[in-house]
């Protein structure tokens, strides 16, 4: 029994009629009646009681046409899932995001949404140092993350930079500027996140402080410390520290703090932020959620940059 011999019974079925179910099949008759009586031959039962003038569905007929089509839409629905899980349309995306990264993320997760609405997208707050280890054991599928590390079962790309900005007091004459250089934070203490929590980060900071000639004097921030610790905002108001933190929404200061945000003024003071995804990934879901990022986050980070910069990102 072939998928077509359903499709060619049903027609006949709804019609009762083999020449407008052939008109409707776009077929002659002959081969229409081949089928049918190629059926019947296959169950040993009369599917159509027939003469000259009239066709009429037996009752085996009228049994098989229920299931028949019961099983037209089934195959129907399966190629239909088929053809889209091919494409990336349906299926499972689970997505770690590092520190601070949030708010970026789920404007993809929306657009994404937009095109793909049948995806499931499932998201961890993960730090970084733990996402290479989660991705290659299968715990998340795509990660967001600021330090990116070789490795031969990885891919990744850069999707944009972050600018750096200092979180100073604002009973501090230094938040009254317009920028500041590493030089002029050289008598602050520096609130610095542990490397095993953000490791991006620390060595981005260290490497300013290292090329401004500065050696800091450092207050070393918990590991399980979030942008708005109350021990750090408590620090960076009662002028006990400043710290140099992503431009992102969710590392700003609360509203009504008494901390300012100054824009760091050095060479390289950005941190790149990449997408990353296992290499061997075969999950067209997957594959599409990250083409989604990339085009995205990059459009964002282009309509950001100067005309004249824009261009040359372009080429």
């Amino acid at each position: 029994m072939e998928l077509r011999q359903l499709r060619y019974f049903i027609a006949v079925a709804e019609n009762l009629s083999f020449s407008k179910a052939a008109r409707q099949l776009h077929v002659t008759v002959p081969p229409l009646s081949r089928q049918i009586r190629q059926l019947e031959e296959e169950f040993d039962v009369p599917l159509f009681v027939r003469d000259r003038k009239h066709v009429a569905l037996s009752d085996a007929g009228r049994l098989f046409l229920r299931e028949a089509k019961g099983l037209v839409t089934q195959v129907a629905r399966m190629s239909e899932s088929v053809r889209m899980a091919k494409c990336g349309s349906v299926g499972l995306v689970r997505i770690g995001i590092g520190p601070a990264l949030g708010e970026r993320v789920s404007r993809v997760m929306i657009e994404h949404a937009k095109q793909f609405p049948t995806v499931e997208i499932q998201c961890r707050d993960v730090l970084s140092t733990v996402q290479y280890q989660a991705l290659l054991e299968g715990e998340i599928d795509v990660s967001f993350l600021r330090k990116c590390l070789d490795s031969s079962h990885l891919m990744s790309e850069l999707l944009f930079e972050e600018p750096l900005v200092v979180h100073i007091s604002k009973a501090n004459p230094l938040a009254r500027r317009k920028s500041l250089r590493i030089k002029d934070l050289a008598n602050e203490t520096l609130l610095l996140f542990d490397r095993n929590t953000a490791p991006g980060l620390h060595d981005k900071t260290l490497e300013l402080y290292a090329a401004s000639g500065v050696s800091p004097k450092v207050i070393w921030v918990a590991a399980d410390a979030t942008p708005h610790n109350d021990v750090q905002a408590v620090l960076l108001a009662c002028r006990k520290g400043i710290r140099i933190m992503p431009d992102e929404i969710a590392c700003r200061p609360a509203p009504g703090s008494e901390v300012a945000v100054v824009p760091l003024d050095e060479p390289g003071a950005s941190i790149e932020v990449h997408v990353v995804w296992r290499k061997l990934e075969k999950s067209a879901a997957v594959l599409a959620f990250v083409n989604s990022a990339r085009q995205i986050l990059r459009a964002e980070q282009r309509s950001a940059l100067p005309l004249r910069e824009r261009s040359a990102v372009a080429n």
